[in-house]
């Protein structure tokens, strides 16, 4: 395996308020790995940092060798935690806004997404409930043949049966050598798919570990022991 990220120092702060302080981390292709941790914990600044949305206050990131920027974008597919969607704007529009955009989109890929769903691509954004939009953004996202996906709180805003089709679409449309990055705080309904754990508190890595060491060496699944280490 090769290492798809590595952060060194990675710090971020808001005028006297540290995000990320001094983050080291470095993770490989081929994984599913959760970034878990309570609200406020740095989560999205990570993943912000990630995809050139903010830039370090010190430290360095890299992806596949790369800094933030135009080479990784290349590289990298993202889920933001809100919708970008415009309502006045049809599925099929956001198709060949993708298709143009990331030379990596499969629209036939994606076709085969709305069509497993029923969606219909001629469909304006408006007329879709809360959860479809939410799929349709999925779909979109994992429709790239990306090397890195993250996938900020992707299962936090539908209802369970929702979260299950979220979650199968996840695991079944990325390549073996790709790595999936999952920030959530519902750890026990993205479990099973994860590979691997990273903890973060208060802007700094706690734990990162395997997720069958972690039951096999401790006994507990991951929820407990996020339960455990957050005294939640």
């Amino acid at each position: 395996m090769s290492t798809i990220l590595e952060c060194s120092g990675l710090t971020k702060k808001y005028g006297s308020r540290t995000a990320l302080n001094h983050v080291d981390l470095k993770l490989e292709s081929g994984r599913i790995i959760g970034l878990l941790g309570p609200n406020g914990s740095g989560k999205s600044t990570l993943i912000k940092l990630i995809n050139s949305l903010l830039s370090p206050t010190e430290g360095s990131l890299r992806i596949n060798g790369h800094e933030p920027g135009l080479e990784t974008k290349k590289i990298v597919s993202y889920l933001p935690e809100r919708s970008y969607l415009d309502e006045n704007q049809k599925v099929s529009t956001y198709l060949s806004y993708f298709k143009d955009f990331y030379e990596d989109f499969d629209t036939v890929r994606a076709m085969d997404m709305l069509r497993r769903l029923n969606i219909d691509p001629a469909l304006r954004i408006k007329t879709l409930s809360k959860g479809t939009q939410e799929k349709v953004q999925l779909i979109l996202v994992m429709s790239r043949r990306a090397q890195l996906y993250c996938l900020d709180e992707p299962i936090a805003g539908v209802d369970p049966a929702a979260r299950d089709y979220i979650l199968a679409t996840i695991i079944n449309n990325y390549s073996e050598d790709a790595s999936i990055l999952i920030s959530t705080h519902l750890i026990a309904d993205v479990e099973n798919i994860l590979d691997e754990v990273v903890f973060i508190r208060d802007g700094q890595i706690c734990m990162q570990a395997q997720v069958d060491e972690v039951r096999l060496k401790q006994g507990l699944s991951i929820d407990s022991l996020f339960r455990e280490v957050f005294k939640c």
